[in-house]
């Protein structure tokens, strides 16, 4: 994620942030800051995004005046509507500057139902929340009030594909991506 903060020249400081314990102890031994940027790892719930927002180590790295690029790459899905995912990126959003980008992504049942109906099915019988969301519902959810970088909202397999070589079928992919930037 470096050489893409670096890219868009936004400040290069990843935080990664978990609920899960054993996750966090295993990333706090692997990360480690550069002079490139630094990288920290926080013990936090994206469904509390006032927490993480507050949390000491993001408020004590990360410039608020500078542009940030916020990744909620693959987990929005695992949001209920019950939880109010809209809200939470909502949240998330209105706490960054001007000029910053949100890089999201999101399962969609609309080009595979039965796949992706059976891995939600899967997902929910391990006990763990899985909530596909079709373009319009992801759009509403992730992408309100963002100017959309080119080519907007699209399958990931074509945000900004490139060469003449095979593309994988939208049943394949079933994914959903976008940049959009905070005026």
């Amino acid at each position: 994620m470096a050489p893409v903060a670096a890219r868009f020249a936004l400040q290069r400081a990843y935080y990664p942030a978990t609920y899960d314990p054993l996750v966090l102890v295993h990333a706090q031994a692997l990360l480690r800051s550069a002079p490139a940027g630094r990288t920290a790892y926080i013990h936090a719930d994206l469904r509390e995004p006032e927490k993480l927002l507050a949390h000491p180590v993001i408020r004590e790295t990360l410039d608020f005046g500078r542009p940030i690029a916020l990744m909620l790459v693959a987990i929005l899905h695992f949001i209920s509507e019950e939880e109010d995912p809209a809200r939470i990126v909502a949240t998330l959003v209105s706490a960054l500057p001007p000029g910053s980008y949100l890089v999201s992504s999101h399962v969609t049942p609309e080009f595979d139902p039965e796949g992706v109906g059976g891995l939600q099915a899967t997902y929910r019988r391990g006990g763990v929340m899985a909530q596909a969301r079709t373009r319009a519902e992801f759009a509403k959810v992730a992408l309100s009030g963002l100017e959309l970088v080119e080519p907007g909202l699209a399958l990931v397999s074509e945000w900004r594909a490139t060469g003449d070589g095979p593309r994988p079928s939208a049943a394949e992919v079933s994914f959903y991506g976008a940049v959009g930037r905070k005026r």
